[in-house]
């Protein structure tokens, strides 16, 4: 079996009594696009925020490409190839699109953008910002400043500044939230574009994005694994649907 590009064994944290990541065990493997799904309160953004480093587990332990990195910083595992995206956007709205991703790129490199900067080196960031635009067809707005875009394109801002990381493991927080529905289909198309090389674990409540994206689901209920399985799978557990929709029968997709 491959090493999965993301794993947690037995992952737990707890906030004094309360216990809201309940031994978590799970596998992002190597190319893969999954969801990860669960009613509010159930444990998603936690699981999120300890996989990141932005919370230190209370036990067990996280790998990225098969290395131990549970005691690793955000950068670090930034570094190791790991990127999100938050929930609500964290962009620089008077910059310009081209400005953000230059800044990424930049920190990436671990080098200040500015003017004194060898014209070969400027260059070389600007066609590798211009050339991850492109991949999201933002290339028409990349001098746009970014508070002039419509939300559903202030969203695949923040992908493009997570791929400018170039990372092996994308972690999109609610990539459609707050998007109104006309915008959100193109922000599905843009995640079914990216390069297969990068695994994908998509954290949504919008059911038709996980269902049209998602090659595996894991549904999280209460901080712990309840299920695990293919959409179609997940879509006819008696267990998910409990979760969602109390004792009442119907189909969590159609």
């Amino acid at each position: 079996m491959s090493v999965p590009a993301l794993e947690t064994i037995g992952l737990v944290k707890r906030f004094g009594a309360l216990v809201v990541a309940d031994a978590v065990d799970f596998r992002l493997e190597s190319g893969a696009r999954h969801a990860l799904i669960g009613p509010n309160g159930a444990g998603k953004t936690t699981f999120v925020n300890l996989v990141t480093g932005r919370l230190v587990p209370s036990q067990g332990r996280v790998l990225l490409n098969g290395q131990d990195v549970t005691r690793c910083s955000q950068p670090q595992r930034a570094r190791l190839g790991l990127a999100r995206t938050f929930q609500i956007n964290t962009l620089f709205a008077g910059l310009s699109v081209l400005e953000n991703v230059v800044l990424a790129v930049s920190e990436r490199e671990q080098v200040a953008w500015h003017m004194f900067r060898p014209a070969g080196q400027r260059r070389q960031i600007l066609e590798e910002s211009h050339a991850v635009l492109e991949g999201l067809e933002l290339a028409p707005v990349a001098h746009r400043r970014v508070a002039e875009l419509a939300y559903g394109q202030q969203r695949l801002v923040e992908v493009a500044i997570a791929l400018a990381l170039k990372p092996r493991v994308l972690l999109l927080d609610e990539p459609a939230a707050g998007v109104p529905e006309g915008q959100s289909s193109a922000i599905l198309q843009a995640l079914q574009r990216l390069p297969r090389e990068i695994s994908i674990l998509i954290i949504e409540h919008d059911m038709d994005i996980v269902f049209r994206f998602a090659q595996r689901i894991t549904v999280l209920g209460q901080g712990r694994v309840v299920a695990e399985g293919t959409p179609t799978e997940i879509a006819a557990d008696p267990q998910v649907q409990a979760i969602y929709f109390g004792k009442r029968s119907r189909p969590l997709h159609d």
